[in-house]
């Protein structure tokens, strides 16, 4: 009888091995994501455009592309550090394609004004793409050598495109702070003339 029951025992632990050596292996793999590194000016902005394209599962305010390690925003903002306010995103491969976040980005900024973005003036306030590897600056720069023939404006593009260093996540304060302080961050964005300059450059519609 103790035996019978040993034995018992095993044929349910021996399906479920079964079972679960049967299920294809996207099922027990956990999701691959990708990271995309841009400098766009205020990374308030920055963020709060990339949160709404579908396929981004995080994006982070920070600080790259400096020679201090660990900056404070201060720091920064007083352009001693060499760092650009960027934003770190997260993104699934498989809903967006890096070419599109590239492209989505150019349509974000004024790529023709040096070391400033709308009213934000300063080195931190450059823009440029940071990349990941050698396929995301072959991305990039594919981008910019079509952006360059098929441009509505006349200006040059001046926007860098360098491979990614150490990326510093900014103050808690300032993640989501378009959501956490809405109406302070509609002023400042209005004011500062960001969407009203996207609109003459590329004829974006808010």
């Amino acid at each position: 009888m103790k035996a019978r029951n040993w034995l018992g025992g095993l044929l349910p632990l021996a399906a479920t091995l079964l079972l679960t050596a049967a299920m294809p292996a996207h099922a027990q793999a956990p999701a691959v994501t990708a990271k995309a590194t841009f400098a766009g000016g205020c990374f308030w902005c920055v963020e709060a455009d990339f949160d709404k394209v579908p396929g981004v599962v995080s994006t982070t305010s920070g600080y790259i592309g400096g020679t201090v390690a660990n900056p404070t925003y201060q720091q920064v903002s007083r352009s001693s550090t060499g760092h650009a306010e960027a934003v770190e995103i997260v993104f699934d491969p498989a809903k967006v394609s890096y070419a599109t976040l590239v492209e989505k980005f150019w349509r974000t900024i004024d790529p023709t004004t040096k070391d400033r973005q709308f009213c934000d003036a300063g080195n931190p306030y450059r823009t440029a793409i940071f990349t990941h590897d050698a396929a995301q600056m072959d991305a990039a720069k594919r981008s910019l050598a079509a952006l360059e023939k098929s441009k509505p404006f006349k200006e040059p593009i001046v926007t860098e495109i360098v491979a990614a260093g150490p990326f510093y996540a900014a103050e808690d304060y300032h993640q989501d702070y378009y959501l956490k302080n809405p109406i302070r961050y509609k002023y400042y964005r209005t004011s500062c003339g960001r969407d009203a300059r996207l609109e003459q450059l590329w004829g974006n519609k808010k």
